[in-house]
C-alpha cells in the first residue's frame, strides 16, 4: 500500500476569529461546472462565509473520466487562478486552494507525484461509483455487493494515507434510490466507519445532495448518527459546481449536526486540520 507523507504547508493567512469553510467547491476547469472563480468568491462573501476552498476533480495521469476533470496540462492555470483570486479578495475572504481526487483500488499509485507538484490546503478523496471505469469493474449485476464493495473502498481510502477528507460518502445509493436499504448494508458501513476513525481523517458533510433522489445531507442522519458515535471530524461543503450553491443550506446542517451530538466542524489549512465549535461556527455565519 502506497503511504503519502503530505508536503510542508503553505505559507497561511491569519484567520482572525474561526470561521466556516466551505471545503468543496468546484470550477470551469472540471469541465462540467459553471461560472468564474471570482463569482464563487462573491456568493461566499454574500453569504457570510469567509473561507472558500477551490477543489476540483484532480487531474489523472491515465484516462479517468478524463470528460469532468481537469488535464494535467491545465493544473499549473488552475493553481495561478486560484492564486490571483485569492489575492483579489486578501482581508476579506480566505480563498484555499485544494482537490478532490478519486480513489479505487490501483489509482493510488498515480496520486502521490501530483500531490507533491504544489501545497495543497485540502485533498478529499472520492469514490465514484457512477464513473463507467468504477462501474464496469466493480458491478456484479447485485446491488448490495456493490454497495458493500463501495463502503469498503472508501475505508481503503482512508487507510491509503492520501486524503485529508473523505467526500459524499453514501454517494452509492443515488445509484439505487428506488431500493436502497440502510439497514441492509448498516454492518458495511459500521466496519468501513471503524476502519475510517482509526485512520483520523475527517468526512465531508455535503450538502449537493438535496438536489438529489433523497433530499438530504450526504451522508445522511443513519450515517452521521454513526460518525458522530466515533468521533469522526466533519466538515461542511457544498460540492458547488455553480456560484448560487456555495454554503448552501449550512445553517440547517449545522441544526442536523447539533441535534446527532457533533460538538464541532472542521476546516483545512495547508492540509492541518483546525476546528471550531458549533456555536462559533453559526456565529461567524450571522457576522
Amino acid at each position: 500500500m502506497t503511504i503519502f507523507s503530505p508536503p510542508s504547508p503553505p505559507t497561511q493567512v491569519a484567520v482572525t476569529a474561526p470561521c466556516v469553510y466551505d471545503s468543496h467547491v468546484h470550477t470551469p476547469y472540471c469541465k462540467h461546472a459553471s461560472g468564474s472563480l471570482q463569482e464563487y468568491a462573491m456568493e461566499a462573501f454574500m453569504h457570510n462565509l469567509r473561507g472558500l476552498t477551490f477543489t476540483c476533480h484532480a487531474p489523472m495521469p491515465i484516462d479517468y473520466s478524463a470528460n469532468i476533470r481537469m488535464g494535467l496540462e491545465e493544473y499549473d492555470g488552475y493553481l495561478a487562478e486560484i492564486a490571483a483570486t485569492r489575492a483579489a479578495w486578501h482581508g476579506l475572504l480566505d480563498l484555499r486552494r485544494g482537490l478532490e481526487a478519486d480513489f479505487a483500488p490501483g489509482l493510488e499509485q498515480y496520486l502521490p507525484g501530483l500531490l507533491v507538484q504544489a501545497p495543497l490546503d485540502i485533498v478529499l478523496g472520492s469514490v465514484h461509483p457512477q464513473f463507467p471505469e468504477y462501474w464496469d469493474r466493480y458491478f456484479d449485476g447485485n446491488p448490495t455487493t456493490f454497495q458493500q464493495t463501495y463502503f469498503s473502498h472508501l475505508a481503503l481510502a482512508a487507510e491509503s494515507g492520501l486524503f485529508d477528507a473523505l467526500t459524499h460518502a453514501d454517494l452509492v445509493r443515488e445509484l439505487f434510490p428506488d431500493t436502497w436499504s440502510y439497514a441492509r448494508v448498516r454492518r458495511d458501513i459500521e466496519r468501513s466507519l471503524d476502519r475510517i476513525a482509526r485512520t483520523g481523517v475527517a468526512m465531508e458533510v455535503n450538502t449537493s445532495s438535496f438536489r438529489r433522489h433523497f433530499a438530504e445531507t450526504s451522508p445522511g442522519p443513519e450515517m452521521l448518527a454513526e460518525i458522530a458515535a466515533r468521533g469522526i471530524p466533519v466538515l461542511l461543503s457544498s460540492d458547488a459546481h455553480a456560484p448560487g450553491r456555495v454554503g448552501d443550506r449550512f445553517a440547517a446542517t449545522l441544526d442536523l449536526l447539533t441535534d446527532l451530538g457533533f460538538k464541532q466542524v472542521s476546516y483545512f489549512l495547508g492540509r492541518q486540520r483546525h476546528d471550531l465549535t458549533i456555536a462559533e461556527a453559526r456565529l461567524s455565519l450571522i457576522q
